[in-house]
This record gives C-alpha cells, sequence and structure tokens, in this order.
C-alpha cells in the first residue's frame, strides 16, 4: 500500500511538471485528487489492512495529498505568472506612437446664423419663444387673417397632414399663440423650421428655417419697425449697410413692407450678385392687422404692433455668398467645413 501512494505521489508530481496551463493543472488535481481520483481509489484499499497498518498508511496517504496539493499550488502560481507576462507582451502598448487625432465637431452654418440672429434681437430685449412645427389651419392661417380662399392655403403650396392639421408654413403661429397667453407689452422671436411644398432648386426648398418677430404695446409705430430691422441689418450685415423699405401685401400686416439691403459685395453699385439693382431682398414686414389682434384678444384700439419675418436660409446664403440652398443641406464635409 505505501509503495502504490508513493509511486502515486510520483507520476503526480512528473505529470504536474508537464502542465503547460493552469486548465492542464486542473485535469491533473481532479485526476489524483478527484472524489474518483487515484489516491480515492488506494485508500479503499485500507478496509484489507491490519488495525497496525491503518494508522500508518494513513499518515503516508495525507502527506502524499499535502505534497500534491503543494506541487499544484506553486504549478498554477507559476503559470499563472508566465500567462500574465505572456498576455502583457502579446498587449504591448507603444507610448512613443504618437494618438489619433479627435475631429472637434462644430456648428452647421443655419445654427450659426441662427445663434447670431439670436443674440442680436436678445440684445434689443426680445425673448425666444418657439412652438409646434405641426399646427392647425386655424393658428397658420385663420387667425392670422388668411380667409379660406388664399392661394397659400391650397394643397399646391401647404403640406397636410389632415384637413384641419399641417406642417407650419411659417413661424407666425407661435405670435399667436403668445398673444393669446402673454398681455402686451410682448416682444418676442421664434425661429424654427417650416414647411411649404416647393420643388427643391437653388433658391427653393420644401423644409427651410425662419425667425420672425413681434412687438405688441401702447404707441407702437412704423418708426420704431424700421429703427428694430435698421439695427438687425446693421449688426448683421455691417454698419456700412442702407436699408429701403418697398410697400407689399401681407394678409396679417397693415400697412406692410418689403425690407432691401445694399448689396454688401458691390456696396449697392450693382453686380452680379443683386442682378445690377444694387439691392437685396432680405425680409416682410409690417404694423400687425388690427383683425389678428382682435382673434389674440387685444384691443386694437388700446395696442398696436408690428411683426416681421425672414428667411435664416437666405440671409446665410446673402451673407456669405453661397449659391444654391441645397448645398446647406446636402451634408457635404467639403462644403460644411469653410464655416
Amino acid at each position: 500500500m505505501e509503495g502504490k501512494l508513493r509511486e502515486l505521489q510520483q507520476k503526480a508530481s512528473e505529470e504536474i511538471q508537464r502542465a503547460l496551463s493552469t486548465e492542464e493543472l486542473e485535469k491533473a488535481r481532479v485526476k489524483y485528487l478527484g472524489k474518483k481520483g487515484e489516491l480515492t481509489e488506494v485508500l479503499r484499499g485500507m478496509g484489507s489492512l491490519s488495525a497496525e497498518e491503518r494508522p500508518l498508511v494513513g499518515k503516508i496517504a495525507n502527506e502524499v495529498r499535502e505534497t500534491i496539493e503543494d506541487l499544484l499550488s506553486k504549478a498554477k502560481d507559476q503559470l499563472k505568472e508566465k500567462e500574465l507576462q505572456q498576455k502583457l507582451e502579446k498587449e504591448a502598448i507603444d507610448v512613443t506612437m504618437p494618438g489619433k487625432a479627435v475631429k472637434i465637431g462644430k456648428k452647421h452654418p443655419i445654427t450659426q446664423g441662427m445663434d447670431e440672429l439670436k443674440n442680436i434681437f436678445i440684445g434689443m430685449g426680445f425673448k425666444v419663444v418657439e412652438g409646434p412645427e405641426v399646427d392647425t389651419a386655424y393658428y397658420n392661417f385663420d387667425a392670422l387673417n388668411a380667409p379660406k380662399n388664399h392661394p397659400s392655403r391650397d394643397i399646391s403650396d401647404t403640406f397636410y397632414i389632415t384637413e384641419d392639421l399641417l406642417l407650419r408654413t411659417q413661424t407666425s403661429p407661435v405670435q399667436v399663440r403668445t398673444m393669446e397667453k402673454m398681455k402686451p407689452p410682448i416682444r418676442i422671436i421664434s425661429p424654427g423650421r417650416c414647411f411649404r411644398n416647393d420643388t427643391p432648386d437653388a433658391t427653393h426648398s420644401p423644409m427651410f428655417h425662419q425667425l420672425e418677430g413681434l412687438v405688441v404695446d401702447k404707441g407702437i409705430t412704423l418708426g420704431d419697425l424700421k429703427g428694430t430691422l435698421e439695427v438687425f441689418v446693421k449688426h448683421f450685415f455691417g454698419s456700412q449697410t442702407k436699408v429701403k423699405f418697398r410697400p407689399h401685401n401681407f394678409p396679417f400686416t397693415e400697412p406692410s413692407a418689403e425690407v432691401d439691403a445694399s448689396c454688401f459685395k458691390c456696396a449697392g453699385e450693382g453686380c452680379s450678385f443683386c442682378k445690377g439693382s444694387g439691392w437685396i431682398e432680405l425680409l416682410g414686414c409690417g404694423m400687425v392687422h388690427p383683425n389678428v389682434l382682435r382673434n389674440c384678444g387685444i384691443d386694437p384700439e388700446i395696442y398696436s404692433g408690428f411683426a416681421f419675418g425672414m428667411g435664416i436660409d437666405r440671409l446665410i446664403m446673402n451673407k456669405y455668398e453661397i449659391d444654391d440652398i441645397r448645398l446647406l443641406f446636402e451634408n457635404d464635409m467639403r462644403f460644411l467645413n469653410q464655416f
């Protein structure tokens, strides 16, 4: 029995020394020390020993078990250290290599332009107000004094979701909602996306960006409107820019006007950019129509106001001499990286 135990110890020692991985060590442990291992099989034969032999064989068996366990533990530590070193060598990083450059994003030119416009009007005391892009025909047309037979309400000009719901064609509904909720004095701008059923070309897009402004208070005059827009134009295009107002017609303002700015490329002398006129059309404006004030619960006998609306995309095109509005929406990085 003692000879078998010593032989088993020798076999286990040799097998442990040959193990090349922790997995092989675990197999050796189970083979010799497991419940069905070789050491257990040897010890089962102790029943045939005499009473004098059993303590001696038991002592030797414990020594063999302890020896094998000790060999396994040391071999396991050595293999773990070896595997760690191999892993470190395999995954070594050359800290002297240059790092990868991180590309930092920047604002889209439309966002840049919108932020600049906001800053100009906030500096004049305006608040920024936003509203839903999907609105009702009432807020988009009726409340703004646009009758049901008005051309802009035709399905060829407006995207309808249902008979009453549509994609807003302007940010003017925000003005109506504001006048319904707030009492004068009111001084707001409403920037955002708008939608019209236009065929895309160099100057038209079915989705575009607009900024509208509204002031309502006692004693507001056309002079206040002109002064506000002149300050805006000079801040956005330069202090040398001149402003011209031309009579126009809008259902929600009376009187109404189109605003032109002197061409900032030729200083008003006439060039291909302004088509020889010396002027560039910028926006529409006017005094808020009394019907619009009444629709919003404001007495036009006490209060008056002015409103204006401008296409942000067109302003950016004019400022940076961009000749095709589609460039702003095609996400070509060669174009966008210029801004």
